[in-house]
């Protein structure tokens, strides 16, 4: 708001007339982030191929490509990703006692429905400038994605609108998620009780006990996401609200027999209602 060549108000002024101190009209960030996101856009492409890659492998494959990075750097943009080093391992740290644990309830079960299990989960969608939050929720028997919502936070209020939204479509047994703070808070476990839906965790650092939607984030990040260069958060949910109508609608998938997931979801519970 305020306009450093202003013709009649001066910096002190406009400063006083918005109750600011002047010190605001002269602070610059000394972060450049310009860096941090050219690291992320290549961190983000090269973890769906090597899911493994935890801080030392990135560490050591960034300073290959010329990038003169420490571990702390890439740890911190790890954690802004959201992604971390895919391996079995001991379970060594427990999660914060303020939030239940919900056991993982899908191992050995067989999907044999729509509306059985739904999941959801987040991923880091790049932009021109900075980057965003998606979140998706997703039928797991038909691959249709029942909801998804765009963030530029990564707050829990996000993922609740895409359950709110999901919910008003069905109600599944199951919902399976990781065990991130959006997923554990009272406000989203909250809502699920609320409609007797049972409750799944996967184990800690385990992307692939959720790996349908993992897939589905390797279609939408090779199929739109790195195709195109999003200007900004409006541009992104453009184009993403076009990708998603072409992948339920459009898309067919060899593992539904090559029927869309709109086409697998609606005609099995026709199958399951034919009244």
């Amino acid at each position: 708001m305020l306009e450093p060549n202003h013709a009649t108000l001066s910096v002190a002024r406009q400063c006083a007339l918005l109750d600011l101190p002047r010190s605001t009209a002269y602070y610059g960030s000394r972060r450049d982030d310009t860096l941090d996101l050219e690291l992320m856009r290549l961190m983000d492409e090269q973890y769906l191929k090597t899911p493994f890659y935890g801080v030392r492998r990135f560490t050591d494959w960034l300073r290959d490509l010329g990038y003169a990075v420490g571990l702390k750097r890439v740890r911190r943009l790890m954690r802004v990703l959201g992604i971390e080093a895919i391996y079995p391992r001991r379970r060594l740290s427990c999660p914060a006692p303020d939030h239940r644990i919900y056991p993982y309830l899908l191992r050995g079960l067989a999907i044999a429905r729509p509306d059985q299990v739904w999941c959801a989960d987040i991923t880091y969608i790049r932009m021109w400038r900075g980057f965003a939050y998606l979140v998706a929720v997703m039928d797991w028997f038909s691959r249709y994605v029942l909801s998804w919502r765009l963030s530029n936070t990564l707050d829990t209020a996000f993922c609740l609108e895409a359950l709110v939204e999901a919910l008003g479509t069905g109600t599944p047994e199951i919902f399976n998620t990781d065990q991130g703070s959006q997923f554990t808070s009272n406000d989203f476990t909250g809502r699920l009780d609320q409609a007797h839906v049972r409750i799944s965790m996967d184990g800690r650092g385990r992307c692939f006990d959720n790996i349908f939607i993992e897939r589905l984030w390797r279609s939408v990040k090779y199929e739109e996401v790195y195709l195109f260069d999003y200007a900004d958060l409006r541009e992104a949910r453009s184009r993403l609200t076009r990708y998603f109508d072409f992948y339920n609608h459009q898309r067919r998938h060899q593992g539904l027999g090559g029927m869309t997931p709109h086409q697998a979801h609606t005609e099995a519970v026709l199958c399951a209602n034919p009244g």
